[in-house]
């Protein structure tokens, strides 16, 4: 009689004892999924930041010496306004072709998104040989980065950034190439969605050196 009732007993207490802990481990994953989808870690969001101070303090340096020409050419005799606007659209058109690219992404359209990444790849290449030309040309004038403390923080500037662009160009082709093999996976949307930020950074910069760099000195 005791064993019938303490045998009892337990099948009562048993599938009750089991749920907090069932409830933490769904809990757990719950979690693990949710930092697992995150497109933003913490480890980017600092490297963002920093990227903000360095091209913060070459915007200063520049604001600083963009006048002392030193008797040789300004930004008037340099730049050409159709060649900049030019560069600065083949940028800004990235910008949104890598936004259909999410779009399809989001669909689970892999050939989608991997042909807006390639639109976006072309814009990036053709930014970056124009910014390529214009320093070869720059230089081949006599007009490189130690005529004048102006040309030496325009080249600062400018350079940064283009090494930047070609850094997520780099990573652009890496990412293509893992959602050509393995697909629109959980990690590859998040490393997409992470590029994505990265490359959309690297457009407002550009607006700022339009504007302070090239814009307002033509005017």
């Amino acid at each position: 009689m005791s064993t019938a009732t303490t045998a009892q007993e337990q099948s009562m207490i048993e599938p009750g004892a089991d749920r907090p802990m069932h409830h933490a481990r769904e809990a757990h994953a719950h979690e693990t999924e949710h930092q697992h989808h995150s497109p933003t870690p913490i480890g980017f969001w600092i490297y963002l930041m920093s990227d903000c101070i360095i091209f913060g303090t070459l915007f200063a340096t520049y604001a600083v010496l963009g006048y002392s020409y030193a008797g040789g050419p300004s930004p008037a005799d340099l730049f050409e306004p159709s060649f900049v606007a030019w560069e600065t659209g083949l940028l800004l058109f990235s910008s949104i072709t890598f936004g259909l690219a999410m779009l399809q992404a989001d669909k689970r359209n892999v050939n989608g998104a991997l042909m807006w990444l390639s639109v976006t790849a072309a814009f990036g290449l053709g930014f970056i040989a124009m910014e390529i030309y214009e320093f070869n040309h720059l230089i081949h004038i006599g007009a490189g980065p130690d005529r004048s403390a102006f040309l030496s923080a325009f080249f600062a500037l400018v350079g940064t950034h283009g090494l930047h662009v070609t850094g997520g160009l780099i990573w652009l082709f890496t990412l293509m190439v893992q959602i050509k093999t393995h697909g629109l996976t959980p990690a590859n949307n998040q490393r997409l969605g992470t590029l994505s930020m990265f490359w959309h950074f690297l457009d407002l910069v550009w607006i700022g050196v339009f504007s302070f760099v090239y814009l307002v000195r033509l005017v």
